[in-house]
């Protein structure tokens, strides 16, 4: 297949995921910020990762909150304890990513991350000028519903990038499904973290690496 674009996602494919830990902190430091000193600890864990606006209403519900002040919150939240998180020495930049600096196509990154986190991240480890748009989420409901799998970024990108025939790398299923409803073709990186997940729905490539994804985009 010939690409003429490729876009990536940022967390686990660019850049190694947050430790679950730090963003549990951020979650209960997004109640305390709000106001709710002693929540449930289950709905804590409800606003870590993998939120809905249904799930996140339920909870807010419980404690009298605004459903986008209180997303807000949590959002900056996150925001923070990923910075602090690589400013410590986590969240490393993958050391293949190197291998994209001579890659002749136009690319992109489509993260369900924060934009802010997203840039931050680029910048941090001198890699934003590789990418010719990157795209993240507003602390909005509105863009929490937008999250992959919906491709509303991913289009986005694509469009930026005049893509008609792009290869999406993630390594999440909703990543490859993000690129099937984007109708573009995906493929799954099998990071180390990744090494034996197992899909429901089938990419196009399965690669261990981004020297695999060079290898594709020739």
């Amino acid at each position: 297949m010939s690409y003429d674009a490729v876009v990536f996602d940022n967390d686990g494919v660019l850049v190694d995921t947050t430790d679950y830990d730090v963003l549990q902190e951020a979650a209960w430091r997004a109640f305390e910020e709000a106001g709710v000193d002693d929540p449930d600890p289950e709905h804590v864990e409800e606003v870590v990762v993998g939120v809905t606006p249904e799930s996140l209403s339920e909870v807010c519900e419980r404690y009298g909150l605004s459903v986008e002040e209180f997303w807000r919150v949590r959002d900056r939240a996150s925001h923070e304890a990923q910075r602090e998180h690589v400013h410590a020495g986590g969240k490393q930049l993958f050391d293949d990513v190197s291998t994209l600096s001579d890659l002749d196509l136009p690319m992109g990154v489509v993260s369900s991350n924060q934009q802010e986190t997203v840039d931050f991240l680029l910048e941090h480890y001198g890699v934003s000028g590789l990418f010719d748009t990157a795209y993240g989420r507003q602390p909005t409901i509105s863009d929490l519903r937008r999250k992959k799998p919906d491709p509303h970024f991913l289009e986005k990108a694509l469009a930026d990038l005049d893509a008609e025939d792009a290869l999406y790398v993630g390594d999440r299923e909703s990543d490859i499904t993000a690129a099937v409803n984007a109708g573009v073709e995906s493929a799954f990186i099998r990071r180390p973290h990744r090494r034996h997940h197992e899909l429901s729905v089938q990419p196009d490539h399965v690669v261990d690496d981004l020297h695999d994804v060079r290898a594709l985009c020739r």
